[in-house]
């Protein structure tokens, strides 16, 4: 039965097979800027898409931006620049539009009508990346899912080429919905398929998680592309795969360390990013379970990138919603032989701002609200790993010795001899 129900899903709609076969080379990128979002932020949005689409192996030859009060309900941008986008991609034969948020089915709909060519947004873009990088089979189930929730209400636009004219008789639906419906049934029960498969996952997982006793369970967490996996890789001797791509790495991945005399449990996970699709977050939370059970975070933060203190808040606001509950939490700032920064002319009277601000200043303004729990460090040169490893070291060993209260006197013995 269950092999039925799979092939009758492979026979998917023509409209669908040909948007995921249908290989996007070159591409412009369309942003608003808002009075919620300033051009400068539109800007480094913009940036952050050209990298999903860079990593997804498309390349960008021009980018739109437009200022409205708010997007355009029927086609995200106003009609003179829909006009102006559609003639750029004609002269130049471009193969995708990229909206950098997520467009409706309404939207979508009217803007490929107009420009006569391959659509995308932000979150179809990010779902192609995480099917790319989906390497077991719990992740390339839980992106699956993802994928048909967020094509489920767009399905309408896969059958405009058929008729919908009136039948015989006393039906009064044309074929085109027809094809339609069935579609949406099997896509139905298809997602209802996968929940019940991510469920049977997830107590495997429960499971696996129980037998690996009450060691201490570290995590990493931070924004996508900020060295995590470099860091797991130097920290537990292993082989992590670690790119310099968005979302390189998908499935957690834990390994068992030991610092000195302590062993304990150190996982890699998901990075996150700046509006990152509500079907993914829903989907990857039993993967964050990592983290959820985590007794100590590390969070990394690239610190040169120019952005730093967003990405910061994003991730942290992602954990809140995660788990209310706040964790003991070492930040790490990644990155610092890639820091750079531009000092201000003495005749400059315009509002510092961070790419004038130097490294050793933004270690004190850091350090002073983070206090202890603060570290520098580059994880490709192996920069201050020793002082990283000492502070983790301590961390854990509260932890353990909070949990286990008679090994104190084991660790007191250890320290005094090393």
């Amino acid at each position: 039965m269950k092999t039925n129900q799979t092939n009758t899903f492979d026979t998917q709609p023509q409209g669908q097979e040909q948007e995921r076969e249908r290989k996007a080379g070159t591409a412009v990128l369309v942003g608003l800027v808002t009075p919620e979002q300033p051009e400068e932020r539109t800007q480094e949005y913009l940036d952050e898409l050209a990298f999903l689409a860079d990593t997804d192996g498309i390349s960008i030859v021009k980018r739109f931006i437009q200022r409205l009060p708010s997007p355009n309900t029927n086609t995200y941008v106003g009609d003179g620049k829909l006009q102006e986008i559609a003639d750029f991609v004609k002269e130049h034969q471009v193969e995708t539009v990229i909206f950098d948020d997520e467009l409706s089915p309404r939207q979508l709909r009217n803007i490929e009508k107009a420009l006569h060519t391959h659509v995308m947004d932000r979150t179809i873009l990010i779902l192609e990346i995480f099917e790319q990088r989906a390497q077991t089979s719990y992740a390339k189930t839980q992106v699956e899912m993802a994928h048909l929730q967020y094509m489920l209400p767009r399905l309408t636009r896969m059958w405009s080429h058929l008729d919908r004219q009136r039948g015989g008789g006393t039906t009064s639906r044309g074929m085109g919905e027809t094809q339609m419906e069935a579609d949406k049934r099997i896509i139905r029960n298809r997602i209802s398929l996968l929940r019940e498969e991510l469920k049977k996952i997830d107590r495997q997982m429960m499971t696996q998680r129980q037998n690996r006793g009450k060691l201490v369970r570290v995590a990493l967490v931070g924004y996508t592309n900020v060295g995590k996996s470099t860091l797991m890789n130097l920290l537990s001797k292993s082989d992590v795969f670690a790119e310099n791509k968005l979302f390189a790495t998908l499935d957690t991945t834990v390994r068992k360390v030991t610092i000195d005399n302590l062993p304990f449990l150190l996982s890699d996970t998901v990075g996150f990013i700046r509006k990152l699709p509500t079907g993914l977050v829903e989907s990857f939370k039993s993967t964050l379970d990592e983290v959820r059970e985590a007794d100590l975070l590390i969070h990394v933060v690239d610190i040169s990138h120019k952005n730093f203190e967003e990405q910061y808040e994003v991730v942290c606001q992602t954990l809140r919603e995660l788990d209310p509950v706040e964790k003991p939490t070492i930040l790490v700032f990644n990155k610092v032989d890639a820091f750079s920064y531009t000092p201000k002319e003495e005749d400059d009277l315009t509002p510092m701002k961070r790419e004038n601000i130097p490294l050793e200043e933004l270690k004190r303004t850091w350090m002073s609200t983070m206090q202890r729990d603060c570290v520098f460090i580059s994880a490709r040169q192996k920069e201050n790993i020793d002082e990283l490893r000492k502070m983790m070291y301590e961390r854990i060993k509260a932890i353990h010795v909070e949990r286990y209260p008679y090994n104190d006197f084991l660790f007191q013995r250890y320290d005094e001899e090393t």
